[in-house]
């Protein structure tokens, strides 16, 4: 009979056991996440309203100077200002451009012409230049569409508010002696 009690015992732990909810196993932990990087993303460039053609030119003028071996740069500023934007030949076929302004990063810029649109990324930062620069070459695009736009083109860099300028032949000047 004691065989009987105890059978009949673990017969009716089992059938409980087999009723009771069975808890799934624990989720492994998620592995880690990337690493965030302390520099920002770049901004995007700004959007503008109308058309560029429209807006009114940035205050300023050109002025164009010659250095030794063949370094030339224009220069589009204020009087009595600091240049807003900067082109210069650095070496026989390397162009850059470099505009006025405060960045901590290699950031979009575009420049609109009535040839189209360029975009373009600066160049890391250097600490020998001020603002964000780009560095092409002499042959780019870009340089001719600046140099023959039809009176004024757009620079935009992102985070700053664009700059109208006009299409004046210092553009040109510092292009061909670069070629």
């Amino acid at each position: 009979m004691k065989a009987n009690v105890l059978l009949s015992g673990t017969l009716v732990l089992a059938v409980l056991s087999a009723c009771a909810p069975k808890t799934p196993p624990p989720v492994p932990a998620p592995p880690p996440g990337p690493v965030q990087s302390t520099v920002p993303p770049p901004q995007p460039l700004p959007q503008r309203a109308g058309d560029w053609r429209d807006a009114p030119l940035t205050p300023g003028a050109w002025r164009w100077s010659g250095g030794g071996g063949g370094r030339s740069t224009a220069s589009f500023a204020q009087a009595g200002r600091a240049p807003l934007l900067t082109i210069t030949c650095l070496t026989r076929g390397t162009v850059q451009i470099t505009h006025a302004g405060i960045t901590s990063a290699a950031t979009p810029m575009s420049v609109t012409t009535s040839g189209g649109i360029f975009p373009l990324m600066s160049d890391p930062l250097n600490p020998a230049t001020t603002g964000s620069s780009v560095t092409l070459p002499a042959r780019a695009p870009v340089l001719d569409a600046m140099a023959f736009s039809r009176g004024r083109f757009v620079i935009e860099v992102a985070g700053q508010a664009p700059s109208y300028l006009p299409a004046w032949p210092e553009v040109s000047r510092v292009v061909e002696d670069c070629r």
